[in-house]
């Protein structure tokens, strides 16, 4: 064999070695995963590569150029595709706030793993009002479920109410909610107001909604706690939803660009940031940005998560007390904190109502009327002031 068959027998060989290695170097980045941590799976795919090209570079000298460039292609992708899984474990271990599904576990209540205790009245003191049979059906925003859980807890005639969950009591969500009441599928849904879109579904179609206050919340706006801006004004928020603001520095900040989620159209929460928008107009959110509902509607991708350049909303009961993340700071609005008294004095900018929400119609079940009335009386304002909320009458 002479020289220059030598060599193409060594470049054939070579390039062989540079595809079973790339080959090996893909599965390896894939069970590596699997059994270990990206770290150990880095290093392993980083070793395996350069071991293999020192080797080539000395046993081929001539064909050595061609080999490290084959090999160079699929390393970038491997370490490309790390790096990018990398940071998604990352962004996975960020704490998040999110309206996740209630669920059951051995008759006891659990929001994404955490223990609700619902709230009723003294052992001693029974309900002026118990439904013994036609109970209306229940459904509503899963930030005031503790609320409505709790009135059929006192006011539905059993000992063990979670029987009743899939009957009864349901926890859709706010434009679930709204559906099944446009669908009759629901007789009362415990919500904050509907949007345009949702009232004029029931304008539409000649439906007289009722809607009954019952009580009151605060529609908080919350950072990551080490931003170190405390306070926003009404324009600064809507200078924020509508694009014009979009760095922290401006408002007192980090030099950090601002990243504000943004949750799905209809919701309790996006309807309230609407709201506060008034004629500036909502920018479009990035679907990264759109944070995810319980029920999955389409385009949602992400719940929120606590960047330290993020901000998102939600109502104060639910992003304090029910997911209790203690990683996030709820501000102050034009220098007002939320709290239980600016809430009732209406000093804090965005306290939030929430209704008792049905049809009005000839065949409308016979129950719902004493029921709310029941709930406006001090029994059932006292429900709504043990689970957390602020009763809209004297106790």
């Amino acid at each position: 064999m002479n020289k220059s068959e030598k060599e193409f027998f060594k470049g054939v060989i070579s390039v062989f070695l540079g595809i079973i290695i790339t080959v090996f170097s893909f599965y390896l980045f894939f069970f590596v995963l699997i059994l270990t941590d990206l770290v150990i799976m880095s290093f392993l795919v980083f070793i395996s590569y350069c071991a293999t090209i020192i080797f080539l570079i000395l046993w081929n000298n001539e064909d050595s150029k061609k080999v490290y460039l084959l090999l160079c292609v699929p390393l970038i992708c491997i370490l490309t595709g790390t790096a990018i899984f990398n940071y998604s474990v990352y962004v996975n271990k960020i704490s998040t706030i999110a309206e996740n599904k209630i669920y059951y576990v051995d008759g006891k209540i659990y929001i994404d793993h955490n223990k609700l205790k619902l709230t009723g009245l003294d052992e001693d003191e029974n309900s002026t009002l118990i439904i013994n049979n036609n109970m209306p059906v229940l459904d509503g925003a899963t930030a005031l479920y503790p609320l409505y859980a709790a009135f059929v807890q006192t006011v539905y005639p059993y000992e063990e109410y979670f029987k009743y969950f899939g009957d009864f009591l349901f926890n859709n969500g706010t434009p679930t909610a709204y559906e099944n009441l446009f669908k009759g599928e629901a007789d009362i849904i415990f919500c904050a107001g509907p949007s345009a879109q949702q009232l004029e579904m029931f304008n539409d179609n000649n439906m007289e909604v009722k809607m009954i206050l019952i009580g009151r919340e605060a529609f908080v706006f919350f950072v990551n706690k080490e931003n170190i801006v405390d306070n926003l004004t009404v324009e600064e928020i809507q200078g924020i939803y509508s694009g014009n603001i979009k760095n922290w520095k401006k408002l007192g900040g980090n030099n950090q660009r601002i990243r504000p989620f943004q949750r799905p159209d209809n919701s309790g929460s996006q309807t309230m940031l609407i709201r506060i928008m008034r004629n500036v107009p909502l920018m479009k959110p990035k679907r990264e940005n759109v944070s995810e509902d319980m029920r999955g509607i389409i385009n949602q991708v992400a719940v929120y998560r606590n960047f330290s350049n993020a901000i998102g909303y939600s109502f104060l009961q639910y992003s304090t007390k029910l997911e209790g993340n203690d990683n996030i700071k709820i501000l102050s609005v034009n220098g007002i904190y939320p709290s239980g008294e600016s809430i009732q004095d209406d000093s804090y900018p965005f306290s939030a109502s929430f209704y008792a929400i049905y049809i009005e119609k000839e065949d409308k079940n016979e129950n719902i009327e004493p029921f709310i009335n029941w709930i406006l009386s001090s029994q059932g304002q006292l429900l709504v002031s043990k689970t957390g909320y602020i009763p809209v009458s004297g106790l």
